[in-house]
């Protein structure tokens, strides 16, 4: 089974930070692999921008090395390689003054009816200056389009601020904030999976749900980001908002239709029901951690410390959270979040629990019956798995096995998940905003994190220590097994 291409109208992306890390590895490659799919029009251009001087035959020579290196599979046809290539442009630009502006408005296509999206791979610091300046220098036209990469603040004054800068230049409509978590097919497929079934939906509440797990686990440490993650964390890193916007979507009611607002009044929802934690209960409901140096399979891995060459940090590698979300629906069906660094598995999942079976009428020798589980993979291997009792084949009489339904998304369409970013990127240039936050999103969640950073600020207490290349701190199981429940044991 195969995908339908549906090609896009002409556009041209701007990228600030288009010599950057970002844009080599990732958005790069990710138009890259749309051209080859046929999915870009034949006069699609894409402009990087940055300060250094580059020509725009040196910008195809290092993005040809990109392609190599992040997009193997896709490099191997020399034409379509040197079509993409002839699609790119460089433009150097400085964001803190009015050099190279007017040459950038001279290249880009003056057709106002042309899509037109800045993609700003900086840092956040530069988002305002930067829309500013191309709204005085008239590039900001019906047509166009911004994107901004989180971090979008560091707590809800800065995230206002930001929105503030930003929205003084474009229309809400014209703000793509994205996180590409919500480009993953898995995290789409969570809707699909609620609202074009009668199998779940029924259940999806605290009648039927006992809780519910989500994971963010990584078996990297800060890898070079220690300037900017020790200033951070894994609060606002990763539950500030991936994770919550996973949240969202596991917890939101139905929308009325599947439209950018629709989807975002439910989720904002969600965010506005989250029960307060703060310095009354944050002992109760969340756990932080650091990790300490440990033995590894290719020699001794470092400390959170000496990754970030900060031997009095205090900030948080890892973090645990119980929030329990007061509605209707949802009401005595708590929400167990974690994440974190130097952990033994890199994956990204949720677990939706059910509720035990109310009476069995199984004799005690056919085994302990398990509950049923809805298990969503987001990385690696996207798929969902359902874990079920069934009887154990052969003679012998009835025993029990617990096992799962398995639809990996491979296996199943018979080719590999696209990159989030190729959906993300190609939905900029339709203009749909389904699946990227809106400001009154970004700084809810805020809002329920800032408190919950205070406290751990105002407790004094350090993140507790855990080795590097296990499951966190001792406190991230007594979170949840407190509760009668346990981690989810695929990947414990």
């Amino acid at each position: 089974m195969t995908s339908r291409i549906i090609v896009v109208e002409p556009f041209d992306l701007v990228v600030f930070g288009g010599a950057g890390d970002l844009a080599y590895r990732k958005l790069l490659p990710a138009l890259f692999r749309r051209h080859v799919d046929g999915q870009l029009p034949t006069d699609a251009r894409v402009f990087g921008a940055s300060r250094r001087e580059m020509s725009d035959d040196a910008y195809r020579a290092k993005t040809a090395e990109a392609l190599a290196q992040y997009a193997p599979e896709a490099s191997k046809d020399d034409a379509l390689r040197h079509a993409f290539l002839q699609r790119l442009h460089f433009v150097s630009v400085d964001a803190g003054s009015d050099r190279g502006w007017d040459a950038l408005k001279e290249r880009l296509n003056p057709d106002e009816g042309r899509c037109r999206a800045f993609y700003l791979a900086v840092g956040p610091e530069l988002f305002g200056t930067i829309c500013k300046r191309i709204g005085a220098h008239g590039l900001a036209g019906s047509g166009a389009r911004v994107v901004i990469e989180k971090p979008i603040g560091h707590d809800l004054d800065s995230a206002r601020q930001v929105n503030a800068d930003v929205g003084s230049v474009f229309s809400e409509r014209q703000i793509y904030r994205i996180d590409h978590y919500l480009g993953k097919e898995t995290v789409q497929n969570l809707m699909a999976l609620r609202f074009g079934n009668a199998l779940f939906e029924p259940l999806w509440n605290s009648a039927h749900v006992d809780h519910v797990q989500i994971t963010v686990a990584e078996t990297i440490g800060v890898e070079g980001r220690g300037g900017y993650y020790d200033t951070s964390g894994a609060l606002r890193d990763m539950v500030q908002n991936h994770m919550m916007q996973l949240l969202c979507l596991v917890a939101m009611e139905t929308p009325a239709a599947l439209d950018a607002d629709a989807v975002r009044d439910e989720k904002i929802k969600v965010l506005r029901a989250l029960a307060p934690i703060d310095e009354t209960n944050i002992e109760e409901f969340t756990v932080r951690g650091q990790y300490r140096e440990a033995p590894g399979p290719d020699g001794p891995m470092a400390s959170y410390h000496d990754d970030v060459g900060n031997a009095d940090s205090a900030t948080e590698s890892f973090v645990a959270v119980k929030a329990n979300i007061d509605n209707w629906r949802w009401s005595g069906t708590p929400f167990y979040l974690r994440t974190g660094k130097r952990l033994p598995a890199h994956a990204s999942e949720i677990v939706v629990a059910f509720r035990s079976i109310p009476h069995s009428i199984f004799g005690a020798g056919t085994g302990a019956i398990e509950d049923n589980r809805l298990v969503i993979r987001l990385q690696p291997d996207e798929g969902v798995r359902l874990w079920l009792m069934i009887k154990d084949p052969g003679p012998g009489g009835m025993r029990l096995r617990y096992v799962p339904l398995d639809m990996s998304f491979a296996e199943a369409f018979g080719v590999p998940s696209p990159d989030a970013y190729e959906r993300l990127l190609l939905d900029v240039i339709r203009g749909n905003q389904t699946l990227f936050m809106r400001r009154d999103e970004v700084e809810a969640a805020w809002a329920w994190i800032d408190p919950i950073a205070a406290a751990w600020a105002a407790s004094g207490v350090p993140p507790r220590p855990y080795p590097a290349g296990t499951w966190g701190p001792a406190g991230a199981i007594s979170l949840i097994e407190r509760d009668g429940r346990t981690w989810h044991g695929e990947l414990e």
